[in-house]
């Protein structure tokens, strides 16, 4: 892409942005720092975190009782988890969308409308009307809202954090890998703080009536921040030498999935065991708590906190790790040892507070380990030309396949089966991610 053709299809801020890491009005010769490359990476996932679990949280303590209060509590749930995988199955069709837009118009243009579709619809949902006010209208409304956050998620991907490892120096690779991972557990800090806090100090009535909005109301003002954090990320000249090389280069769709096709199955299965495990300690046990145990949310939610401070420890731990023993060996012990914790997990949540804060901690332990190197697991096997699509097709697929619908399976087997059900639900995660890692082993050893 010619210097023309980037301005040509550049937004104002943008341009901005690119003004700023020209250094204009000072030295004129600027280098962004990769420490300020990793700031703008952080802060763009901690923004998209953070508008996840809002609604993720919104699911288990509003929805159900404002948009399914004809139902029992514990299928409203059901119903409002159904919405909630919406999104995963949104997000191809936003990858697809806005692809074409960055095509077309350049990626300034496909960031910016793609984060505030993502902020429009979720104002969208903190004005939505109830179940007393509109009917069934109301849960087609939130489907609409929820669907248009996955096109929005999947038209915001940029490509950098799956592949920021593959342009790092080969011995810090694993460190670079987990960065894009710490906005995880960092949204869900301050999404289950505002949650507890809103909990704490407003009557259930109040809660309900208004409260639960506000947390949606934020997204917009941390959406904008995250808008420039990721715009002048990408008008880096480390962005650009990646995009001229064709790495950060869209390519058509479907002639990468029929071309690549082993390699986005490798990609999707290897890291389902943390993806799995991710919805399991996040969104699930809030919902079996409030349900069966009979708690206030806030005391689990302040538990929850106490985890995500705890993933973000071991997702920087991960890439300690990863670059002493390789990323591959993270995935393989990691998918082994929540293979072992998916056979003592589910007593532990119906142990009470005690087993719930073990299972809680313990869960987060293993996730951070995990999620911390699960980007771009196997994207160094994509051809240049296939790399940036590829990567796409590859997150969107392993989010569908391991965490959009996993709030709704667990939840579904627990209250119908029972609670040991869970532990074999996360087994089979550990399962595929440890038959994927063995299959890519094997395919590598016969293309050498």
């Amino acid at each position: 892409m010619t210097a023309s053709t980037a301005n040509a299809t550049s937004t104002p801020l943008e341009r901005d942005a690119r003004l700023v890491n020209a250094g204009v009005g000072h030295d004129g010769g600027h280098r962004i720092a990769p420490g300020e490359i990793a700031i703008g990476v952080i802060v763009g996932r901690t923004s998209e975190f953070f508008d996840f679990f809002v609604y993720a949280l919104a699911s288990v303590l509003v929805f159900p009782k404002l948009i399914f209060p004809y139902v029992d509590a514990v299928t409203g749930t059901l119903y409002s988890f159904a919405l909630f995988a919406l999104a995963f199955v949104a997000r191809p069709f936003g990858t697809l969308l806005f692809m074409w837009i960055d095509r077309m118009h350049g990626r300034g243009v496909k960031l910016t409308l793609a984060l505030f579709l993502l902020g429009g619809s979720t104002m969208a949902i903190s004005l939505l009307p109830s179940y007393a006010q509109v009917g069934p209208v109301a849960a087609v409304l939130l489907g609409l809202f929820r669907f248009c956050q996955g096109v929005a998620l999947g038209g915001a991907w940029d490509g950098l954090p799956s592949l920021l490892s593959l342009n790092a120096p080969e011995e810090k690779r694993g460190w670079y890998a987990m960065i894009p991972q710490l906005g995880a557990p960092l949204g869900l800090l301050v999404a289950v703080a505002l949650f507890g806090y809103l909990l704490a100090i407003l009557s259930p009535e109040d809660f309900l009536a208004w409260g639960w909005r506000y947390p949606f109301f934020v997204v917009l003002a941390i959406n904008v921040v995250a808008l420039f954090a990721r715009l002048r990320l990408v008008a880096t000249p480390e962005f650009t030498r990646l995009f001229e090389s064709r790495e950060l280069q869209p390519s058509p769709a479907f002639a990468t999935l029929f071309s690549e096709w082993r390699t986005i199955v490798l990609g999707a299965f290897a890291p389902l065991a943390s993806f799995a495990l991710f919805h399991l300690v996040t969104v699930f046990p809030l919902s079996w708590v409030t349900l069966y145990a009979g708690e206030t949310p806030v005391r689990f939610l302040m538990i929850e906190a106490a985890g995500a401070v705890v993933g973000v420890l071991a997702i920087l731990a991960s890439g300690l790790i990863a670059d002493r023993v390789g990323r591959r060996a993270v995935l393989g012990v990691s998918a082994v040892l929540i293979g072992a914790y998916s056979g003592f997990a589910p007593q532990l949540l119906g142990a009470g507070g005690f087993g719930e804060t073990i299972y809680m901690l313990g869960g987060f332990v293993l996730l951070g380990l995990a999620f911390g190197q699960s980007s771009g697991a196997v994207n160094d096997r994509f051809p240049v030309q296939h790399r940036y699509t590829g990567a796409a097709i590859v997150a969107n697929s392993a989010w569908l396949i391991g965490a959009g619908f996993a709030p709704l399976i667990a939840l579904f087997l627990a209250s119908r089966v029972g609670l040991w059900s869970v532990g074999a639900y996360l087994l089979s995660g550990a399962i595929c991610t440890l038959a994927a890692l063995g299959w890519n082993k094997d395919w590598a050893r016969r293309s050498a």
